[in-house]
């Protein structure tokens, strides 16, 4: 079902998959994705998880996809996300609490906004990165490399000479270096979430950068933070879209 809403006098667009539960999801787009995802992955995500029993809506923040206004960036989409949730009450007034989820950036501004009204978050991958030049950190590198040394195969090329030295020189150079300190939006992100009261969960997908720079300056001891092994950023792979949506599943549940 596809409605209307209104936030700051613009008019945006949202889209519900009807379900009986009395708890929702509630998808909040990265960057400027519109609702439905890369290649339909949150129309997909939605259509599932509202099988499952869970009602589930998704919109068009201002400025991006068929919604009207000024596309201000996930800085500022605190009201979007506000006034997507009282749109999804409204249209749905036999849920009780929703959960919001939100992928990279997306979790960010879940973060900066304390929540924005959600009852429970999912941030997945959340996005710390200021300065982006595009070379993961320090503590990803290390991983990398203590990976390559427990396997044989990889010895056995540098004896052949099959690596390159200086990408190699480069590459230990980099793991050399000391941990990074947070961010300022990091900092801001965190003490976004610290005036949150619900329930958390933090999700990391281990082979995306994204998850690995926060990974990197985030609190290694966290008990809200789960990881799945060998997932990229938007979590493609069969056994990391099982895994997702399990996660999800189980958050709506609890």
């Amino acid at each position: 079902m596809h409605l209307t809403f209104e936030c700051q006098g613009r008019t945006c667009i949202g889209t519900l998959d009807s379900a009986p539960g009395t708890t929702g999801l509630m998808l909040v787009s990265g960057g400027n994705e519109i609702r439905s995802g890369a290649f339909q992955g949150q129309s997909r995500l939605a259509a599932d998880i509202a099988k499952a029993g869970f009602p589930v809506f998704r919109f068009d923040r201002r400025g991006v996809g068929d919604s009207d206004g000024e596309n201000r960036g996930f800085r500022k989409s605190e009201k979007d996300i506000a006034a997507a949730l009282d749109a999804f009450r409204a249209i749905a007034p036999g849920i009780r609490r929703v959960v919001g989820f939100g992928n990279c950036d997306a979790a960010s501004a879940l973060m900066l906004a304390s929540g924005a009204g959600c009852d429970a978050l999912i941030l997945s991958n959340p996005w710390t990165i200021e300065d982006d030049d595009g070379t993961p950190p320090p503590e990803a590198i290390r991983s990398r490399y203590i990976g390559k040394l427990a396997n044989p195969r990889e010895w056995i090329r540098l004896l052949k000479g099959e690596i390159d030295l200086g990408k190699l020189g480069r590459g230990l150079a980099q793991a050399a270096k000391p941990k990074a300190a947070p961010s300022s939006l990091a900092r801001e992100m965190q003490a976004g979430l610290a005036e949150f009261a619900g329930p958390v969960m933090i999700l990391l997908a281990e082979s995306d950068r994204t998850a690995q720079v926060f990974a990197s300056i985030w609190p290694s001891d966290d008990e809200r933070i789960a990881r799945c092994p060998g997932a990229s950023h938007a979590y493609v792979e069969p056994d990391a879209k099982t895994w997702l949506e399990q996660e999800i599943l189980g958050a709506l549940r609890a």
